[in-house]
């Protein structure tokens, strides 16, 4: 109850555009396997059942931000507008701005069941 009560302030005031957006990038997620998604104070986790694969960090006026962890640099892609590399770790945050539904490309799906499917990523 409280997890639910955390994960609507975070949705409480957005543009229908935004909510659409978050709603059809977890719809995409759930066509891949079961995720749970878990508010935190600053941004909303996604996990499959083994840990963190992706966060979504912001919930603009017509867009969401979501950051994919991996554990190598995918630098050859469309989709990505930064990757950068989290500091003493062996992790690379993969920043991705969904503005419209068919920003969730074949190429953003791909990288999506890879962060649900690799166990070391």
């Amino acid at each position: 109850m409280e997890e639910e009560r955390r994960l609507s302030e975070f949705l409480v005031g957005k543009s229908d555009h935004t909510l659409m957006l978050y709603h059809h990038f977890l719809n995409e997620f759930r066509k891949i396997g079961n995720i749970e998604v878990e508010p935190t104070k600053t941004m909303i986790g996604i996990s499959n059942s083994h840990k963190r694969i992706a966060w979504v960090t912001q919930l603009g006026k017509n867009f969401i931000h979501v950051v994919f962890p991996f554990k190598q640099p995918y630098d050859d892609n469309l989709c990505f507008q930064k990757v950068g590399q989290v500091p003493g770790q062996q992790q690379f945050n993969h920043h991705l701005r969904v503005l419209n539904v068919d920003d969730i490309n074949e190429e953003v799906l791909g990288f999506m069941r890879m962060a649900y499917n690799e166990e070391n990523n």
